[in-house]
């Protein structure tokens, strides 16, 4: 059957993927969020049409020959869903598997006829598996509430016991598929599943359907960078000049937690920043370098390529954070070191140990700050 080769390929391909060597990141992403999505592809009906044919012709009647008007016909889903995170979600909808036929012959001379409308509503939980930043595989497993209306009439002799008949039933319902992301808001999937349905008299039957769709996140648009309001304050009377001590100025290098300036594996500066805030206020006083490295690191967790992509993309997201806040650009170099210089090695077998001990390597490094600091009597 083209259904069972067809999510036979799927399968494969995401065990495949499950097998090879898989890119985790140093924390979670940030792709919880609503989504919803419509497919469109085509269905084959896998029910046991002879019997349905001799539990409604009526005593005295048997079935023959079997002709397969139409076994296939074309379906849609509609859906939405919440993603928890890059690996998990719940997804929920409407599906439609359209209209299936068929023909029998029957002893005495005759024929009896049958057409199948299938549609319902289905709940799921849906598994990812990150293959590259963009391409992923899944699997799902939910159930559904079908609707299976039939309708009967013979010629000849065949008189059917009933013209029309609806079956609803909540049974459930598997499927795998691999997914591409354009954007983080627009996205591709092809899927492979396997609906089980109840026909006349309660028996089951399936109904499988390929198809192919597209899925629209809500909330990836990235918010406008915060505009600061100046207060010009009162004017004083007789203001009372107080001479401050001298100031103590010198150099830092300034170690910032990656787990307090981003969210979970994202590239995103977190707002408000009090200690981002310091050090751009400093660079803008006199005698500041002119030139600041900010470097970007991760912990040994998940592949070289990866990690030091996330290094650069944090480092710039650093380096933006500045700018917008009136750091001249040229003034401010940004790299990414990956894993490079861990402050501390770690070997704990535990998982959520091992992440807990690499906290330190997460970090962003911002060189040669001068700080002016007040000293106090």
């Amino acid at each position: 059957m083209k259904f069972k080769k067809a999510s036979g390929l799927l399968g494969f391909m995401a065990l495949t993927a499950m097998a090879s060597s898989i890119t985790l990141a140093d924390d979670f992403t940030d792709d919880a969020g609503w989504y919803i999505g419509g497919n469109l592809g085509k269905t084959k009906a896998d029910i046991d049409e002879t019997r349905i044919a001799n539990n409604l012709m009526g005593n005295g009647f048997s079935s023959g020959a079997l002709l397969r008007d139409d076994t296939t016909d074309r379906g849609y889903k509609l859906y939405g869903g919440y993603q928890v995170n890059r690996y998990f979600a719940l997804e929920g909808g409407y599906f439609n598997l359209g209209e299936f036929s068929f023909t029998s012959t029957t002893q005495p001379a005759g024929t009896f006829n049958s057409n199948i409308k299938l549609r319902g509503l289905n709940v799921d939980a849906v598994g990812f598996l990150p293959i590259t930043d963009k391409f992923s595989a899944f699997g799902r497993l939910g159930v559904s509430y079908a609707e299976s209306k039939d309708s009967f009439r013979g010629t000849g002799f065949v008189n059917p016991l009933k013209s029309h008949t609806t079956e609803r039933e909540t049974n459930p319902k598997i499927g795998v598929g691999l997914q591409y992301a354009f954007t983080k808001a627009l996205a591709v999937r092809l899927e492979a599943e396997r609906y089980r349905i109840n026909d006349v008299g309660n028996h089951k039957g399936d109904v499988g359907l390929i198809s192919a769709g597209l899925v629209y996140r809500f909330g990836t648009s990235k918010p406008p960078a915060p505009v600061a309001v100046v207060v010009a304050p009162k004017p004083v009377r007789a203001p009372v000049v107080v001479e401050p001590p001298a100031p103590v100025t010198h150099f830092e290098k300034y170690t910032l937690s990656a787990t307090e300036l981003f969210g979970f594996n994202s590239a995103a500066v977190n707002l408000p920043q009090k200690k981002l805030e310091e050090i751009t206020t400093a660079l803008k006083t006199p005698g500041s370098p002119k030139q600041i490295v900010i470097t970007g690191y991760t912990d040994r967790l998940g592949s070289d390529a990866y990690n030091q992509k996330l290094s650069q993309e944090r480092a710039l997201a650093v380096k933006e954070y500045m700018v917008n806040r009136g750091i001249d650009a040229d003034r401010l170099v940004a790299k990414g070191e990956g894993e490079a210089d861990p402050i501390v090695i770690c070997t704990d077998k535990n998982k959520a140990a091992l992440i807990e001990c690499l906290k330190p390597n997460r970090r962003v490094e911002i060189d040669e700050v001068k700080l002016v600091r007040k000293v106090t009597e």
